[in-house]
């Protein structure tokens, strides 16, 4: 059956969004939290070449680590579908975020309290390229908890990048993050946007 043009499904919005952060800080939890489809993930056991490399202090848990990315997919009702890529957090991967960055409509910068100067990379990385970011403070069982305005004050932050709590390990946390990235970057681009 063909359509006339004007009776074509309309195909929804493709938007490519990073999830960065530190080590540890939640980007492969966040990532599969939200993800509707099973995440793909490049993540490798740390083994003792890390040591004196890999900092973990307050992840002494940790046992993996990604090494490339993480990739998940959510659909945003009929309009957008998000394509989810989860940055590396240890310096030593740094490299690859040129290339998962390219053509991105925004970032999440995932904050953990417990380590919140593993946040500047991302910041920095960020505010150079351009790219519109949000800040998710991610709440850890027996973090410290800090106002926001205290965390948007020692991560220097311009007023206008919205900061939020969030709790990686939930869909829907994960997912009003998402959209709070998405409503910032139209913004500041000046489009309109679905609520």
């Amino acid at each position: 059956m063909a359509f006339a043009r004007s009776e074509r499904p309309r195909l929804p919005t493709a938007i490519k969004i990073l999830v960065a952060g530190g080590f540890g800080a939640g980007k492969t939890t966040m990532v599969g939290a939200v993800s509707e489809t099973r995440p793909l993930r490049t993540e490798e056991v740390l083994t003792d070449r890390g040591i004196g490399v890999d900092d973990l202090t307050s992840v002494e848990a940790k046992r993996t680590t990604t090494v490339a990315m993480d990739f998940g997919r959510i659909t945003l009702g009929n309009d957008y579908v998000l394509y989810l890529f989860g940055t590396p957090g240890q310096e030593r991967f740094w490299f690859v975020w040129d290339e998962l960055a390219e053509g991105s409509l925004g970032a999440v910068i995932l904050a953990d309290t417990r380590r919140l100067a593993d946040c500047f990379p991302s910041i920095d990385y960020f505010e150079r390229r351009g790219t519109p970011f949000v800040v998710a403070v991610n709440c850890f069982e027996g973090a410290q908890t800090f106002d926001l305005d205290e965390v948007r004050l020692a991560l220097q932050l311009n007023p206008s990048v919205p900061i939020i709590m969030c709790d990686a390990r939930k869909r829907e946390s994960s997912r009003e993050v998402l959209i709070a990235l998405v409503k910032h970057s139209a913004r500041l681009r000046a489009e309109p946007v679905g609520s």
